[in-house]
Formats: C-alpha cells, sequence, structure tokens
C-alpha cells in the first residue's frame, strides 16, 4: 500500500534504474533550471552497482504546477528529511552549479543528525562562503534567456521552442534567485571528503573561489580541472563519471 509520504518522496527522489541491495548510494543534485533527468546517463552508467538517486526540485517538468523553493536553506531542509528517511547505505553527493552548494548544505544538515555522505562532488561552483553581486533572477524573460544562451547550459532546441522556454523559465527564476540571495557562514565545514570539479573558462567560478572550497571540510580535499566553461563535464563526460566511480569504490 503506498502512503502518503511514499508519494511525496516518488515526487523528490527518481530512480531510473534498478539496483542491487547493498549497492552504495550515489544523490545527484541538479543545477539552476535542471532536473532529475539530466542525471540519467550517470544511473545508466551506474547501475546497478550503485543507487543512483536523483532529486527532482519542486516547480519543473512533472512539478512545474508546485511553486519553485526561492530559498536555498529552506530547499536542503526538505531535501535533507526527504533522504534521512531513506535506509542507511554508504552515500556520495554529486552537485553541479546550483546543485553543488545545496549538495554541500544538505551534507552539513544531515551531519547535524548524525548522517550524512562520505563524500561531496562539487561541480562547476565556487566555494559556499564566497560571495559575488549576482542579480540574473531580477532580469527579465529576455535577460534570463542571454544568461543560459552565454553558460550554453541549455539545450539550442529548447531555447528555440517557446512553448517549452515558457515552461522553464519560472524555475530558472526561482533557481537563480536561490542561488543568488544564498550566503554560507565561513566557518562552516562538513567532516565528510570534498572532491571540486570545475572548467579552467567558467565565468561563473574562478580557480582561487573553487580552491576555497577547502575551508569547508575537515576531510579529505581534491581539486580537479577541466578545459571548458560552465557546463565543462558535458563535454568531459567520461572523466567526470571516473571520478564518480573512483567516490563510489569501497574504501581501501
Amino acid at each position: 500500500m503506498t502512503t502518503a509520504a511514499d508519494e511525496i518522496a516518488a515526487r523528490w527522489l527518481r530512480r531510473y534504474h534498478p539496483a542491487h541491495a547493498d549497492a552504495v548510494r550515489l544523490v545527484c543534485f541538479p543545477h539552476a533550471g535542471g532536473s532529475a533527468s539530466f542525471y540519467h546517463p550517470v544511473s545508466a552508467r551506474f547501475a546497478p552497482s550503485a543507487e543512483v538517486v536523483s532529486l527532482q526540485y519542486p516547480g519543473r517538468q512533472d512539478r512545474r504546477k508546485e511553486p519553485c523553493v526561492a530559498d536555498l536553506g529552506t530547499l536542503a531542509d526538505q531535501i535533507t528529511e526527504q533522504l534521512l528517511a531513506l535506509d542507511d547505505r554508504p552515500t556520495v553527493f554529486f552537485g553541479h552549479s546550483m546543485g553543488a552548494a545545496l549538495a554541500f548544505e544538505t551534507a552539513w544538515r544531515l551531519e547535524q543528525k548524525g548522517a550524512g555522505p562520505r563524500e561531496v562532488l562539487a561541480s562547476g561552483r565556487r566555494a559556499p562562503s564566497t560571495t559575488r553581486a549576482e542579480e540574473v533572477h531580477l532580469r527579465d524573460d529576455d535577460g534570463i534567456v542571454a544568461e543560459m544562451k552565454r553558460l550554453n547550459g541549455t539545450a539550442a532546441g529548447v531555447l528555440g521552442d517557446e512553448e517549452i522556454l515558457r515552461m522553464a523559465l519560472p524555475a530558472l527564476r526561482g533557481d537563480y534567485r536561490a542561488i543568488e540571495t544564498y550566503s554560507c557562514p565561513a566557518d562552516r565545514r562538513v567532516a565528510c571528503d570534498i572532491t571540486v570539479l570545475t572548467g579552467d573558462a567558467d565565468p561563473l567560478t574562478t580557480i582561487a573561489e573553487a580552491e576555497r572550497w577547502q575551508d569547508h571540510t575537515t576531510g579529505g580535499y581534491r581539486l580537479r580541472t577541466y578545459a571548458g566553461g560552465h557546463f565543462f563535464l558535458v563535454q568531459h563526460l567520461a572523466a567526470v563519471q571516473s571520478e564518480i566511480a573512483r567516490a563510489l569504490a569501497p574504501a581501501s
């Protein structure tokens, strides 16, 4: 019998492929305007030896009638509640852009409750306590579309399809509001390892800003740099998946 809690969990947590009962868990956090399906190739690559759980935030695709959560801390609270309800097993977080900050905040919240992942892979995002004056969420629709094109984060077909784009814009604006108004105390740290993945030409993250992630963990820290911009992980998918495979492997 499906309970109300099960129905809520199904809205948040997407599993595209079955996994072994004792599989390590990989939780994937999408970028601003992104959806769980962005990580379908990751799920196909690592299942069934890993249980790949992709998060679906409110305000997009089949959740588009729900309001976006425009505060990153509130969104992290809600995700933490869903992950706490899962069975206990070794877990790795992967987040890109806004998803990296969200993965960090969720990991910190889980650790406060005695849980948490063994590693966070933070892709395409400067360290949590670094700041910039960003106001994309205050732009008109054309301004948001211009930012999407600048980052090359949305397929050209979507940008050219007015109906699909109109449906995506509320989620983009809400997510930009969440990440652009996010602030993190300089002394907030997690105990788990952090691996940072960044593009050497990312307009949103300098190498120096990426290196600041080491200030936010008492565990291990690694930095991996790739040629490319904000969505370097698309062109370096195999290399990024190799980093995920390393994180998922049993500790030696």
